[in-house]
């Protein structure tokens, strides 16, 4: 990851059967996106950016323990990603000195370099050296063009999600957990990613694959506490 692309702060292949779903039109907004995702192409899909990368339910790794993360870069070098739904009680005006008021939530956005600030955001247009991931989705950009934007009012809470750190992944080792089943991939949606996301998320993915997985998304986190 470049300067560029981060902000020190200073304070076994499987296939997928659906179980039977609701009827559609009795879905909320959140759960049919969520729907929608899981159905497109259920066969395993191949890494790369813009997908959601969603824990097996047998991970064990606390920092990816019933999680979900975008990938934001996959190429034959690297990987980069961000959990979305791991949630802190912080709001990125405590950690950042001389920020605009701003109720975003901060996201722990993996286990690599905590000490520094990322984020995603659906506004490419308006600020500067975003990188793209998918149509309505982008990756970092001009900090000091996001402050003005805040500032202004020009930028919502809905619009950008800030994470402490990133999950990060050399050559050919996300491709290496893929074949060990730690991770199932699928297509994305720039409206959940950038929703205030919690443990849920992974749920309503989870109790949508077939059977087999559908059963741990009412589990808790230690089976043994059931």
């Amino acid at each position: 990851i470049t300067t560029t692309n981060v902000v020190p702060f200073i304070k076994q292949k499987k296939e997928y059967v659906l179980k039977t779903p609701l009827p559609f039109q009795n879905l909320n907004k959140y759960t049919k996106l969520t729907y929608q995702i899981v159905t497109q192409h259920m066969t395993s899909i191949h890494p790369k950016r813009g997908k959601f990368l969603i824990s097996e339910p047998s991970m064990e790794d606390y920092n990816f323990k019933r999680s979900v993360l975008l990938l934001t870069e996959h190429n034959q070098d690297e990987s980069i990603g961000f959990v979305l739904n791991q949630p802190t009680n912080l709001i990125i005006s405590d950690i950042v000195k001389d920020f605009p008021s701003f109720n975003a939530t901060l996201y722990i956005g993996g286990p690599v370099e905590k000490n520094t600030l990322h984020f995603i955001h659906s506004v490419g247009e308006k600020i500067e050296n975003s990188i793209p991931i998918i149509d309505g989705l982008y990756w970092s950009g001009n900090f000091d063009m996001v402050k003005s934007l805040i500032e202004t009012g020009e930028l919502k809470e809905s619009e950008i999600k800030f994470f402490l750190g990133y999950s990060g992944w050399s050559s050919g080792q996300l491709e290496h957990e893929l074949q060990d089943q730690s991770w199932i991939v699928v297509n994305s949606n720039p409206s959940l990613a950038l929703e205030r996301n919690d443990k849920k998320m992974w749920q309503d993915f989870i109790k949508k694959m077939d059977t087999d997985y559908a059963i741990w998304h009412t589990m808790p986190d230690d089976p043994e506490l059931n």
